[in-house]
């Protein structure tokens, strides 16, 4: 177990942490996108999948200029979030209510990235690793652009669908259709009797 002596340590142990963490939602995002029956949260999924991507190699460049093989320590935090959000998901059995559970799950990983790299981002300047710091605060930047992505998908309509399942109302999205179905229904419900909530 390593000594945690200085701010420098506990710097370099959470960046084992968080790229771990990344690593492991590299694995999640893809699964979580085939579930999602609306195509703005797949498409919103899909993205996130790339930049995760980019973090990982944001983080062994932080790695590389600390000098420090880009290996990472088990983030008990992240496999705990996607193991919960995983069974929550499972145990949803309408698409409107499966999508607004898996935006809440990918949004708790997002919180705890956020948490994660403003620490980051605050120890390195603290530290004088202003070029360390840039590249956290690049990340830091991209997660809080994700989970505002995901609250406006939910908002427009995602926990409308939801709400409306759980009341018996019939569906306003067309169910297991094409792309262009689901989503002009999706239009249909935010423009229809129901109005859209502001």
């Amino acid at each position: 177990m390593s000594s945690m002596e200085s701010l420098g340590d506990l710097m370099q142990d959470e960046l084992k942490d968080i790229y771990d963490a990344e690593k492991q939602l590299t694995k999640a995002l893809p699964k979580l996108a085939k579930k999602a029956s609306n195509e703005d949260l797949r498409d919103a999924l899909e993205q996130h999948l790339q930049e995760t991507e980019g973090h990982v190699e944001r983080l062994e460049q932080v790695f590389d200029q600390l000098g420090m093989p880009a290996r990472g320590k088990r983030c008990e935090g992240m496999k705990h979030l996607i193991d919960e959000g995983n069974t929550m998901i499972s145990d949803a059995e309408e698409e409107g209510t499966r999508d607004a559970v898996m935006i809440a799950a990918v949004q708790k990983t997002e919180h705890y990235e956020i948490a994660s790299y403003g620490t980051l981002r605050t120890w390195a300047n603290v530290l004088g690793k202003t070029e360390i710091a840039a590249l956290l605060d690049e990340t830091l930047e991209e997660e809080k652009e994700a989970d505002r992505k995901l609250t406006a998908i939910a908002e427009s309509f995602v926990n409308q669908e939801a709400a409306d399942e759980g009341q018996g109302a019939a569906p306003t999205r067309g169910r297991r259709g094409t792309t262009g179905a689901r989503q002009a229904a999706a239009d249909r419900g935010r423009t229809g009797t129901r109005g859209r909530s502001r």
